[in-house]
C-alpha cells in the first residue's frame, strides 16, 4: 500500500480555535480523521503531520518512500523558496491544499511558491478540499502504473 505524506504547515495546530470564520470549526485532529478515511477508502496510507518549522517540513518532504503529498504549507505558501524547492527536488506528485480561497484573501496571499511545482491547487473547500487533493492524487498514481 503506497504511503502519502500530508503536511500542514504553522498555526494549522490551531484549527478549530483559530479564526473559525475564516477556516472553521473543524480541528486539526478532524481533519487528521478525514484523511485517513479518505485514503483508507482510496487504497493509501498517510503520514499525517504539522509543524510550525519552515526545517521540519522540509526535513518530511525529503524522507524516501513517500508515493506523493498533500501540502497545506500555511504561511510558508506565500514566503518559503525553501520549500517550494525542497518539493521540487523530491519530485513527486503534489497537491496544494488551502482551507481558505487565498484568491479572495489578502494580497500578499495571493502568490504561492508551493503552486509552480504542484500538480494541482485546491483552495476555498475547507476541511473537504483535503479528501479531495487525496481523493485526486490516488488518481494521479493509478495513472502513473
Amino acid at each position: 500500500m503506497s504511503t502519502v505524506l500530508v503536511l500542514n504547515g504553522p498555526n494549522l495546530n490551531l484549527l478549530g480555535r483559530r479564526e473559525p470564520h475564516l477556516y472553521g470549526g473543524a480541528t486539526l485532529a478532524d481533519v487528521e480523521a478525514l484523511c485517513r478515511d479518505t485514503a483508507a477508502g482510496c487504497g493509501l496510507q498517510v503520514d499525517f503531520r504539522q509543524s510550525n518549522h519552515e526545517g521540519v517540513l522540509i526535513d518530511a518532504v525529503h524522507e524516501p518512500g513517500w508515493a506523493g503529498i498533500v501540502i497545506n504549507a500555511g504561511g510558508y505558501t506565500h514566503t518559503s523558496v525553501a520549500l517550494r524547492d525542497a518539493l521540487a527536488a523530491v519530485a513527486l506528485p503534489t497537491i496544494e491544499v488551502h482551507l481558505t480561497n487565498i484568491h479572495r484573501r489578502e494580497p500578499y496571499r495571493h502568490r504561492s511558491y508551493v503552486s509552480e511545482v504542484a500538480d494541482v491547487v485546491i483552495c476555498g473547500a475547507g476541511a473537504h478540499g483535503y479528501a479531495l487533493a487525496l481523493k485526486h492524487l490516488s488518481y494521479l498514481l493509478e495513472r502513473e502504473q
